[in-house]
């Protein structure tokens, strides 16, 4: 008897050859058989008339945080994601002394918009190393985890405050790249840095102090063990992005090391730049980079209220300014009082045409409860005020508890957005998931994929779409046994209905400790997603104790492997 029997599937098993109907056979937490199973299962799915495909890999998440509290990275795992990478754009809970933690946080909080209450509640700070950090969040672990380490707290460690003032001297390369390899050794898939971040006083993150030198040193540790360099380019200015983009080319053919760099958009006004970098992309294929970039699937939606500094604001340093340093109280004089206002009014007036589009999307008061849903266009006329005037009075009445939604503001084009998802060298990634929790809904992005750009569009296949973020994802980042429906891999197996997968509506839930509050989006169409062997999450039951969640790859014991030398 086996210990699961998935039974008359369609299956699409992330190679990219087309689906074919067979059974699945699961024992010990992996794939026994694939085809006709006369057996029968302690545990049996019906799977008739729905597709059975490899566990989704997001290879683009800051979970980071969001996993002390909750391994199942809610409500990512729903949507059919059974692996997580995290530790992206510098930014990593380990290795960290104590010293650093608050400093950590400020950029978590800067550059991830994660609320500094749910630190504060949410964390209990019971490790510096980073093989400490894994042991600690493998408690309830229910999802698998891809843990990069950040080069901001790998400079902090070695550094301590001169990180984020110089570039590293020799010697503090060298215990950089000591470091960086006890990660590696405790199971660390790779390393992440960005060029464009700032923390929390607005100054660049210590990675953006590193020369070339030190990134050529931290990137020769990477390749004695085959592992990833992830990076942020300056991704507003295409020529910078080329830049970077030949920079990781040449990393990856000095060292023969993979590297990926997120985010790349494409918009109505940055076509022929996208194209540009593309066209780089397949040059520095062709010379033996490996030099992926990251798409994301999903139109930019930002919401925001004023008492959150939004990066919607980063371009009006007087308004994001007021936000991010104010007080409750303060942010509201500053928008109350006739002098202060007048000045933001004119620095934020030349762009009426954004204001204008904006929809107000949740409210407290009752009075104003009349406008929820419509533009500002709308409320300005119904007030008789201008949309940028109509937006700070709301704002004010509801004392900073007015939130808005700026909706399709670029990465919109489909036939253009479908065609770089479809792109041999693209890498579907980039949702920022467990970031971000109050400016958009970073889950749902394979449910957009399959209901947008399969069902809808016609854009990509259902087997090449599959093949996108499991196999290709998993090879990409040397993600062991996973991605691929195989006799002998790890079964992490996601179920759905290929004619309703999506992603549903934005919803504003308070789930976050510290009282906080997110937007995210259910499922819609995923029957049962299992993870190393266990259903984690089903339809019908909803998240389960099965949890199975595994850290990739696994350590390495270094004693081991010198006596194996």
């Amino acid at each position: 008897m086996y210990d699961l029997v998935i039974r008359n599937g369609r299956v699409v098993d992330g190679s990219g050859m087309p689906a074919f109907n067979a059974d699945i056979a699961v024992q010990d937490g992996r794939i026994a058989k694939i085809g006709r199973v006369a057996e029968s299962g302690r545990r049996e799915i019906d799977a008739t008339a729905k597709v059975v495909a490899p566990g989704f890999i997001d290879p683009h998440t800051h979970f980071d945080a969001q996993l002390l509290w909750d391994g199942y990275a809610k409500p990512a795992l729903s949507h059919g994601v059974t692996t997580v990478v995290a530790g992206n754009c510098s930014l990593s809970l380990a290795p960290l002394k104590a010293e650093h933690r608050m400093k950590l946080v400020g950029m978590f909080n800067q550059i991830e918009e994660m609320p500094l209450k749910a630190f504060k509640e949410g964390v209990v700070w019971d490790w510096e190393s980073f093989p400490e950090y894994l042991a600690r969040i493998q408690k309830g672990l229910a999802i698998n985890v891809g843990q990069l380490v950040g080069h901001s707290v790998l400079r902090l460690w070695v550094m301590g405050e001169a990180a984020m003032e110089r570039t590293a001297n020799p010697q503090e390369i060298a215990e950089m790249q000591k470091l960086l390899r006890e990660c590696l050794d405790a199971g660390a898939i790779g390393l992440s840095t960005s060029y464009v971040d700032m923390d929390e006083t607005l100054k660049p993150v210590p990675s953006r102090y590193a020369d070339a030198d030190e990134v050529d040193a931290l990137a020769s540790v990477l390749s004695e063990y085959g592992r990833i360099l992830q990076i942020v380019p300056e991704f507003y200015d295409p020529d910078l992005t080329i830049a970077r983009l030949d920079q990781l080319a040449e990393l990856s053919i000095k060292y023969a090391i993979p590297t990926t760099f997120s985010p790349l958009f494409v918009s109505a006004d940055n076509v022929g730049a996208v194209e540009r970098v593309m066209a780089r992309v397949d040059e520095q294929f062709a010379r033996g980079a490996r030099v992926w970039p990251q798409v994301q699937t999903r139109p930019i939606d930002i919401s925001f209220s004023f008492a959150v500094p939004s990066l919607l604001f980063i371009r009006l340093p007087g308004w994001y300014n007021v936000m991010r340093f104010g007080t409750l109280d303060e942010i509201i004089e500053a928008f109350s009082n006739p002098e202060s206002r007048a000045k933001l009014v004119a620095e934020a007036s030349s762009q009426m045409a954004l204001w204008s589009f904006l929809r107000l999307r949740h409210v407290a008061s009752e009075a104003n409860q009349q406008y929820v849903g419509k533009t500002l266009a709308e409320i300005g006329e119904m007030r008789g005020v201008s949309p940028l005037d109509a937006m700070i009075d709301v704002s004010v009445e509801e004392r900073l508890d007015a939130h808005f939604i700026a909706e399709n503001m670029g990465h919109n084009l489909d036939d253009k957005v479908g065609g770089l998802l479809k792109h041999p060298r693209v890498h579907i990634g980039a949702s920022d998931g467990g970031a971000h929790i109050l400016s958009f809904s970073t889950y749902g992005d394979t449910g957009y994929l399959f209901g947008h750009f399969v069902r809808n569009q016609g854009l990509l296949t259902l087997e090449e779409s599959v093949k996108k973020i499991t196999s290709d994802t998993a090879a990409i980042w040397g993600i062991p046994d996973r991605g691929l429906l195989q006799k002998g891999l790890v079964a992490d197996i996601v179920v759905f209905d290929a004619d309703a997968i999506d992603r549903g509506v934005e919803v504003y839930v308070q789930d976050v400790p510290g009282d906080g509050s997110r937007y995210i989006r259910d499922a819609h169409g995923v029957d049962t997603v299992i993870v190393g062997g266990g259903v984690a999450w089903s339809a019908a039951e909803g998240y389960t104790s099965d949890a199975r969640g595994a850290i990739l790859p696994p350590a390495i014991d270094p004693v081991l492997e010198r006596i194996a030398a």
